[in-house]
C-alpha cells in the first residue's frame, strides 16, 4: 500500500520500466537511434522466427505468404529492410521513427491475422470511431 501511495504522489524513486528504458536509446547522443532501429528490428524478427517453434520453418513461410497475409507480408519485410537503410545509408532519423512506426502496425496486423475475426472486429472499431 506505501508503493502505491509513493507512486500516486510522484515519489517514486525506483527505476523506470523496460520500455521507458529502451526509448531512452533514441535520445543518445551518437549512435542512439542506430541501436534503437537495430535492436527493435532485430526484436521483430526473433518474434517472427519464434513462432517457427510452434509449427515449423516451412509452414510458418507458407503462412505468410498465403493471400491473406501476402500484402502485410511484404510491407512487414520491407519495413524492416527501410529501416535499416534510413538508419546506416540514409542518415535519416525521421524516416527510421517512421519506418519503425510502419513495423508496429504490420506486425500488429500480421498478429491479428491468426485470430479468427480480429482484423474485422480492429476495422469495426476503427471505422466506428472515425466515422
Amino acid at each position: 500500500m506505501e508503493k502505491l501511495r509513493r507512486v500516486l504522489s510522484g515519489q517514486d524513486d525506483e527505476e523506470q520500466g523496460l520500455t521507458a528504458q529502451g526509448t531512452t536509446m533514441l535520445w543518445l547522443p551518437g549512435g542512439g537511434m542506430k541501436l534503437f532501429a537495430v535492436f527493435y528490428t532485430l526484436g521483430n524478427i526473433a518474434a517472427l522466427a519464434s513462432t517457427c517453434f510452434l509449427m515449423g520453418p516451412v509452414k510458418q513461410l507458407k503462412k505468410m505468404f498465403e493471400p491473406t497475409r501476402l500484402i502485410v507480408t511484404i510491407i512487414m519485410l520491407f519495413s524492416f529492410i527501410l529501416t535499416l537503410c534510413a538508419v546506416f545509408w540514409w542518415h535519416k532519423k525521421g524516416l527510421a521513427v517512421l519506418f519503425c512506426i510502419m513495423q508496429f502496425l504490420a506486425m500488429t496486423w500480421y498478429s491479428l491475422s491468426y485470430i479468427p475475426y480480429a482484423r474485422d472486429a480492429v476495422m469495426k472499431c476503427f471505422t466506428s470511431c472515425v466515422g
